[in-house]
């Protein structure tokens, strides 16, 4: 497996130098205690514009986020709990939003999870923030299991856009993995995200870099097939 640094100066190179790579990859991401703050109807609203996005133009699904906040009542996660029949063939005739059937009924789903969430650890964000970072398969597997429509880039890109530490395994992303010797082919066993998982986290204690960073440089590190 290559070391961080063989990585590291390959991504720089194709940037123009460690300045210029390094101003690619600024630290966004949140504290645990931060997460925990986070009110949990924002992370309703995270989820549903990620699911929203699958598959779809996302400059759309941006232009028409305020939108969908008005149309889902802000997010709130009781009132999302409580969609009926009534709202959902409503939501399904509202112009104000993507009138996808499967993903509107994917909110109150979350919802719902994300209320057994907040009740066992005090908040949605609590248990995403407390969460291993040296398990971060673990937490896309459970939120893979407990959600809707939270498999595969979904869950990784919500938890990247809500400020959880973690990488996204991209196409450039799976590319740089394979020609670093970690997998040999895109990622979809149990096993083979465990060994994703090991790379990042020796990746992390050999550069001292978060795994968000860490992916990024990954990314950058690979030229984009012609």
């Amino acid at each position: 497996m290559k070391t961080f640094a063989e990585i590291f100066q390959r991504a720089a190179r194709r940037k123009g130098g460690e300045a210029a790579l390094l101003q690619l990859i600024p630290d966004e991401t949140k504290s645990a205690a931060e997460l925990a703050q986070t009110p949990d109807d924002r992370y309703l609203s995270g989820m549903t514009r990620a699911i929203f996005k699958a598959g779809f133009v996302w400059k759309v699904i941006d232009s028409k986020w305020p939108g969908f906040e008005a149309a889902f009542w802000g997010f709130d996660i009781d009132r999302c709990m409580g969609m009926s029949p009534d709202d959902e063939d409503a939501l399904c005739r509202d112009e104000r939003i993507v009138r996808n059937r499967q993903k509107i009924l994917t909110v109150p789903h979350n919802a719902l999870m994300i209320d057994a969430i907040r009740r066992e650890h005090g908040s949605f964000g609590a248990y995403i923030g407390s969460w291993p970072d040296d398990d971060y398969v673990g937490l896309l597997a459970a939120l893979g299991k407990q959600g809707a429509r939270l498999g595969g880039m979904t869950c990784q890109y919500f938890l990247r856009f809500a400020g959880r530490d973690g990488f996204v395994l991209s196409r450039d992303g799976v590319q740089a993995l394979i020609d670093a010797g970690v997998i040999d082919k895109p990622p979809t066993s149990k096993a083979a995200l465990q060994k994703v998982q090991h790379a990042y986290s020796r990746w992390r204690e050999e550069s001292g870099y978060r795994l968000t960073q860490l992916s990024r440089i990954l990314a950058l590190s690979i030229d984009a097939p012609s």
